[in-house]
């Protein structure tokens, strides 16, 4: 691989590199500024500005963008031109992150979603938990003890788990949607008729057990008693009934299953994604960081469900796939939140990507059930300047504050420096985790707008295309 770095000699060891115009980027940028350490900011480069960024080595480089083949493009340009830099990467995918570790060495994926979904989870599932966390041995709880932050291993508690069992079971029998309603309805009518109809048999006829169940099957088939009854009308009258009924309960059984068959099936029937119904977190919004706060939760065995509105959101197919159950609706729709059994949910967490959208679902909560906790996501909209503004509304956290602590403590930690492995965000600050010191205070400064991209606006993220980097929007370079 060719390194057109200069020399270590002639590195710049106070000089980062931020690759991307995303409102993380304008946060790391203007976070390492505040510092003291020298910082470069390529809202959007091309080939030639980064080999002008990398003609002498800086001390790392950032690449904030907000898609994935942008991100993997910038990351093996930068390679490319630069052997042996520190490279910081956010990536949404898992597979993608371990291959760009692996291929490219002195090279640290981040996901915004993985590092703030422990701390939403939190949130939810206990009132005096900062964030709970998975690892190897199981769940680990922060807490805030004396003025420093501990961690200790979490369960949920037994009334927890109690409400959680109830509500699934009472979910298996309670269908949400139309269709499901329509198939349980026909499926335990067929099958009440064939139990009442053998029992019948047996009990009454005295008729053997095989031979009363081949009767009864032909009953709920439509054909009629495998043989005469005489001296016994009231089974003959029972029996005819019986296949009239099951006619109507054939019909709803049809009509279930085609629509189960061309429907998005996204809430099942019975099994992992039939919908909870008390002791559940309703998570608003299946973008990146609702698909992964979900996830965490179904790890610590919380129930939960998922509300998006877009019939066409990417992450739909992997929530299926994960076994989640999602309601296609709108959020803020109080009649929806109603439905979804708000009153007896352990939390909602509003964790869509427009803040403004995630007021209105919290606004929406409130006005169906004012005691449920609500963990709301900030940090997007730059209506809301100050998340702390949000406080009547829920707990709220910012996720590009969070994640540019972590990007900070990786690009500004010196040769042999322990770098973080997780971050906890707390309501005014975050901490990052270090090996062997534990939990470390990173403040990062207020605001997002280094200046280095007009106007200061929220830029689209840069798209990966067939012509890579050369395509895209050319940004001069400016050193802050």
């Amino acid at each position: 691989m060719p390194d057109e770095c200069t020399a270590d000699s002639a590195a710049e060891p106070d000089r980062i590199v931020v690759i991307g115009a995303t409102p993380l980027a304008r946060r790391v940028c203007a976070a390492v500024a505040a510092s003291g350490q020298r910082v470069q900011h390529l809202p959007a480069p091309d080939d030639r500005d980064l080999r002008r960024a990398l003609a002498v080595r800086p001390a790392g480089v950032a690449v904030l963008v907000g898609d994935d083949l942008a991100a993997l493009r910038h990351a093996l340009a930068v390679r490319h031109v630069c052997g042996t830099v520190r490279i910081v990467v956010t990536v949404f995918d898992r597979t993608v992150g371990g291959q760009l570790r692996s291929l490219l060495g002195h090279c640290e994926t981040v996901s915004p979603a993985d590092l703030l979904a422990p701390t939403l989870a939190g949130l939810c599932v206990d009132p005096d938990a900062l964030a709970v966390r998975t690892d190897g041995d199981g769940a680990v709880a922060v807490h805030r003890r004396d003025g420093r932050l501990v961690e200790a291993a979490w369960r949920p508690g037994a009334a927890a788990r109690r409400r959680a069992l109830w509500g699934r079971l009472r979910g298996q029998l309670q269908p949400h949607d139309a269709d499901a309603r329509l198939l349980l309805i026909g499926l335990l009518g067929i099958v009440g008729v064939l139990a009442l109809d053998w029992l019948w048999l047996v009990g009454v006829l005295h008729t053997p057990a095989s031979t009363a169940f081949l009767e009864a099957s032909r009953v709920v088939a439509g054909v009629g008693p495998a043989a005469p009854h005489p001296g016994h009308p009231g089974y003959e009258v029972a029996s005819g009934v019986a296949m009239l009924v099951t006619v109507g309960f054939t019909a709803l059984l049809t009509a279930g299953i085609v629509d189960r068959l061309f429907g998005p099936r996204l809430v099942g029937v019975l099994g992992p994604r039939v919908l909870p119904r008390s002791g559940h977190v309703i998570v608003v919004g299946l973008g990146q960081v609702g698909l992964r706060l979900c996830q965490t939760l179904r790890r610590l065995g919380v129930p939960v469900v998922g509300v998006e509105r877009e019939p066409t959101a990417p992450n739909l197919r992997l929530a299926r796939s994960m076994g989640i159950p999602v309601v296609l609706a709108h959020g803020e729709d109080r009649a929806v939140l109603a439905r979804l059994g708000l009153a007896r949910a352990r939390a909602l967490a509003a964790v869509g990507s427009e803040e403004l959208d995630n007021v209105a679902v919290a606004v929406a909560a409130h006005g169906v059930a004012a005691d449920v906790r609500v963990v709301l996501r900030a940090g997007e909209d730059e209506a809301i300047a100050e998340t702390r503004s949000l406080l009547p509304l829920g707990l709220t956290r910012d996720i590009n504050r969070t994640s540019a602590a972590y990007v900070v403590a990786h690009l500004t930690a010196r040769p042999g420096d322990a770098v973080p492995h997780h971050v906890v965000a707390a309501a005014d600050c975050d901490y990052v985790g270090l090996p062997g010191h534990g939990l470390v205070a990173r403040p990062v400064p207020a605001g997002d707008d280094c200046g280095h991209v007009p106007g200061g606006e929220h830029t689209a993220p840069v798209r990966a295309t067939a012509s890579g980097v050369n395509g895209a929007r050319r940004v001069g370079a400016r050193t802050s």
